[in-house]
């Protein structure tokens, strides 16, 4: 009798021409926050010659990371190991903190996804900076929290504004990235250090350290592995050279990483994906490597910059930020002409941060392409 009273529902939902969502994904936006450049290269009808918009590590990853994604492909037939036993423990070495502080997941932004799930619930408050990571805001409109922005000071995160929205708001989360992006700038390790110490009762501070690896000695600010104040995320995408394949993982105390196999999904990272990110750790080597390609790379595009009459921004990351000089329109007809000259890059979406636009280190074909085509895409604005 069950089966057959839900006859007349299930033909009500075969008729109807939309899905039927909850009133929250009704609400949100029918976009993601980033447009990949597949997409624009399909809507254009042509590659782009210089890919330099998405932060993307073209050095390339280890050779010690390559040979062991193509030695764990011939087991790919078996699911990967749901604990990630060895990754996390070739994590947790690499920090000196034990397996238990560490969480594995599918790139940071999963990870930043399962920690608001954990967290935040139907018009709990969140603070973060306006024109920050966007993927973060996100995923708080996603499980309906309410974001509260704090405005950069300067081209930098301002951690007392952070702190002073976060105690008017009863914030239960703010999200800092460390160093920055759009911007590449970055605070010192004890600027970081004094804003854990004045987070509010109840307020835990993720801290986006994504790029830290390419910053500045002193930049990576010393936490004790058991702060229950703080999680920290790091990321294979960037120094590591790995961003297609999806890995990240977070440092917090046990009782905080314990939390996220009540959400996580316990066979999101692969076989495969596992041992490239226990050889990547392995390999000092071509870290160090990737930190002197960087250094260069950020020089190089400094200089094209001031050629062309733009402001390089400091930068801490794989990427430098170039004042354009003007407002956000402007900077925004320049990142339309370098698109339109197949030279992909992207901007900050909020003022006065879209001033600029945002040029990834790229290698020497892409950084000659980008060098050639930024005078003539300033021509074409006359």
């Amino acid at each position: 009798m069950r089966g057959v009273e839900s006859l007349p529902r299930l033909r009500s939902i075969r008729g109807m021409k939309t899905p039927i969502l909850t009133p929250l994904a009704e609400s949100l936006p029918a976009t993601v926050p980033f447009v990949g450049p597949e997409t624009q290269e399909r809507l254009r009808g042509r590659t782009f010659e210089a890919r330099l918009g998405a932060n993307e590590c073209l050095f390339g990853p280890s050779p010690l990371a390559v040979a062991a994604m193509e030695a764990a492909a011939r087991d790919v037939w078996m699911y990967g190991d749901p604990e990630c036993h060895g990754l996390k423990a070739a994590i947790a070495a690499h920090h000196g903190v034990t397996p238990a502080h560490v969480v594995v997941g599918e790139g940071i932004d999963g990870l930043l996804g399962l920690l608001v799930r954990l967290l935040v619930g139907p018009g709990d408050a969140v603070v973060t900076s306006a024109g920050a990571y966007a993927t973060f805001n996100f995923h708080v409109a996603g499980f309906d929290g309410t974001l509260h922005r704090a405005p950069y000071k300067g081209d930098f995160e301002d951690p007392e504004a952070l702190l002073a929205l976060a105690r008017q708001t009863g914030a239960r989360l703010i999200y800092l990235a460390n160093p920055d992006n759009p911007m590449g700038s970055h605070h010192a390790a004890s600027v970081v250090s004094a804003m854990i110490e004045a987070l509010p009762e109840g307020c835990l501070l993720a801290l986006d350290e994504a790029y830290v690896e390419l910053a500045p000695e002193g930049t990576e600010a010393v936490i004790a592995a058991d702060d229950p104040r703080v999680i920290r995320f790091r990321t294979f995408s960037k120094a590591h050279g790995m961003a297609g394949l999806r890995l990240g993982y977070a440092l917090a105390a046990p009782a905080l990483a314990q939390a996220f196999d009540k959400v996580r999904n316990h066979f999101g990272v692969g076989r495969i994906v596992q041992a490239a990110g226990v050889a990547a750790l392995g390999d000092k080597v071509h870290l160090r490597a990737v930190r002197a390609w960087a250094e260069a790379g950020r020089l190089r595009l400094g200089q094209i910059a001031r050629e062309n009459g733009l402001l390089p921004l400091p930068s801490a990351t794989n990427f430098v930020t170039m004042d354009c000089g003007r407002d956000g329109d402007h900077a925004r007809a320049l990142l339309k002409a370098l698109i339109a000259r197949d030279i992909f890059v992207r901007m900050p979406g909020v003022a006065p941060l879209d001033r600029c636009i945002r040029v990834s280190i790229g290698d020497e074909a892409a950084m000659a392409a980008f060098a050639a085509a930024l005078p003539l895409a300033l021509a074409d604005l006359g």
